[in-house]
């Protein structure tokens, strides 16, 4: 009777761990029709205002200023810098890549949380985990010593970067301040002043207009990366978190990089090769295990 009652967590599960695997290969061919800020925030915007607008409708009441500020903050971190950071970086980087580089999260949060919070304990397997994935990532970058000598590829991979850390940054300061909010409710909020920044900014500075008008294909893409890329997946993601293990949970972090690549290689003849599949492994390997040892480290506390 518990394992069918789980079930539906499971479902959820499985759905984040392919979709949003999907929204790499998404945005980086819908990035072409529009600025990659302006796409995360038209998505975000309109995502979050759903959500939220669900709860208010439901009698939830705004937060307090001091409460809002935080969720402001996360917002801009998490949404502004990380997702829109990463959407641009589409524009110049494979989606493949860009989906490994965000695998890394797990790492960068560890040693934010190290700076931060600093009750994470240098264990053996979190320093295996780290120089794994180190060195991991270091090898699929072999693959593309040539593209470095391009300005746009190093452009792009410096957004990704900065989008890890905004992403790591944004999730220990989440768990440090523990806000005291329904998680979509919050998230919601987070999403609609993260996306209206991100919109504002855009205007503010010209790069909002579409490049070849609004097409077909780019109403197409708003769809899918609202629906299905926002309001779905984080929802299920949500409920799946709620109902399983966190570490059950963190299983679809290894998932969407290997979906984003092989449907790269697949539909848009990205780079491929066993060098690049080795060493994708050996990072995701290196995230697994940074990742259990942070648990572990938590666990500790806890008890």
């Amino acid at each position: 009777m518990q394992q069918t009652s789980k079930t539906p967590a499971y479902l959820a599960l499985g759905l984040v761990s392919i979709l949003w695997g999907t929204t790499f290969l998404a945005a980086h061919i819908w990035v072409r029709h529009l600025h990659g800020i302006m796409l995360s925030g038209v998505r975000m915007a309109i995502a979050g205002a759903l959500l939220t607008g669900y709860f208010l409708l439901r009698g939830e009441k705004l937060p307090n200023k001091g409460l809002l500020g935080r969720i402001f903050i996360i917002g801009l971190l998490m949404l502004f810098g990380s997702n829109g950071m990463l959407t641009w970086s589409l524009a110049y980087i494979p989606s493949g890549l860009g989906a490994i580089m965000a695998a890394t999260v797990p790492m960068w949060v560890t040693l934010f949380s190290l700076l931060l919070v600093k009750r994470v304990r240098l264990a053996p397997m979190l320093i295996i985990g780290l120089v794994a994935g180190l060195m991991g990532v270091v090898g699929i970058f072999f693959n593309y010593l040539p593209q470095l000598l391009n300005p746009d590829f190093r452009f792009g991979i410096f957004l990704s970067f900065i989008s890890c850390l905004c992403w790591a940054l944004g999730s220990v300061l989440t768990a440090k301040w523990a806000l005291p909010i329904n998680y979509l409710y919050g998230a919601g909020l987070q999403m609609l002043l993260g996306g209206v920044v991100m919109v504002i900014t855009c205007v503010c500075t010209g790069i909002y207009r579409p490049h070849n008008g609004l097409t077909i294909d780019l109403w197409e893409s708003l769809l899918y990366l609202i629906f299905i890329g926002s309001v779905l997946t984080y929802s299920a993601y949500v409920f799946a978190l709620n109902n399983l293990p966190p570490s059950l949970a963190a299983v679809y972090a290894y998932i969407n990089p290997i979906v984003a690549v092989l449907l790269g290689w697949v539909i848009l003849d990205e780079t491929f090769t066993w060098l690049m599949g080795v060493c994708g492994l050996v990072t995701i390997g290196g995230v697994y295990l940074v990742n259990r040892s942070f648990s572990k480290a938590k666990s500790y506390e806890r008890a």
